[in-house]
């Protein structure tokens, strides 16, 4: 449950975040009429993406315990835990000019089949987002609660769109570089803990034979099939009976990518204050 709603809160305030700077922009200029156009575009988009996620879960659950679905299950958590690191690292390089692109990009289409253009964009937006959040849905359902995870992701939503809507009626002016900081060292996290999984499942299959002896045994203090367990599980990727890898792959990789990251904000940071100076 805290797992998706990570995901889908920070995936949630990204792309209907792209949406309300799109009907502000639409709102200022008087082209309330293209409002349906932009919703189209989301509409048709989250139908894909339910359509797709839905499609793939109920093909891979068909292989419920065979060698197949782990094979499924490791290359989904191996994928998730790139794209997390890479969209995070995007969305941090992309933010602070963000919604001047978005505007550019809406006067394009207005300029042309404005609405096609209009609905392709919400599309684009919308549906890269619910693509991204489908693959990492898949990867925390398959370590964790079916009913946990959705629940999240319910809670996850509404928080997004709650605070995509503070956007729309404040004329997208927040500042939410600190949100997408803190969002992006969570999902860090997280993505540690996916790569942890995948290294269990590649040991377990074969593929990894190399420190996998396990550390410990801690299932008899507090298994990770338990309530706490799961949750430390399928967030911070707790084992009860961790090998040596999945601890130098865990540990190896969170204190390299939250090191960069942060180094990385700070430059960008002291750059965009050295600009406004100068200016």
């Amino acid at each position: 449950m805290l797992a998706t709603l990570v995901i889908f809160l920070r995936e949630g305030v990204e792309a209907s975040m792209i949406i309300a700077i799109l009907l502000a922009y639409l709102n200022r200029i008087g082209r309330r009429e293209h409002f349906r156009d932009v919703f189209l575009g989301v509409g048709a988009a989250l139908i894909l993406a339910t359509a797709g996620g839905a499609v793939a879960y109920q093909t891979i659950s068909s292989y419920d315990g065979s060698r197949a679905q782990t094979i499924f299950e490791t290359v989904t958590y191996l994928i998730a835990a790139t794209v997390l690191t890479y969209m995070t690292f995007w969305m941090r390089k992309h933010a602070r000019s963000l919604s001047r692109e978005l505007r550019a990009r809406t006067d394009a289409a207005l300029d042309g089949r404005a609405r096609w253009g209009l609905a392709l964009l919400a599309f684009q937006a919308v549906g890269r987002e619910g693509l991204e959040t489908v693959v990492f849905t898949l990867a925390i359902i398959f370590s964790t609660s079916t009913a946990g995870a959705l629940s999240g992701a319910v809670i996850g939503l509404a928080g997004g769109l709650g605070i995509a809507f503070v956007i729309y009626r404040l004329g997208h002016k927040l500042n939410l570089a600190r949100f997408f900081t803190v969002i992006g060292v969570l999902l860090m996290v997280f993505a540690a803990g996916l790569l942890a999984d995948a290294v269990q499942n590649m040991q377990e299959l074969g593929w990894l034979p190399l420190l996998d002896a396990p550390m410990w045994h801690s299932a008899s203090v507090l298994s990770q099939d338990s309530a706490f367990g799961d949750v430390l599980h399928s967030f911070f990727g707790y084992s009860d009976a961790p090998t040596p890898l999945q601890l130098l792959i865990y540990a190896g990789y969170l204190a390299i990518v939250v090191i960069v990251y942060l180094g990385v904000r700070g430059k960008l940071a002291a750059r965009a204050d050295r600009s406004h100076a100068a200016a």
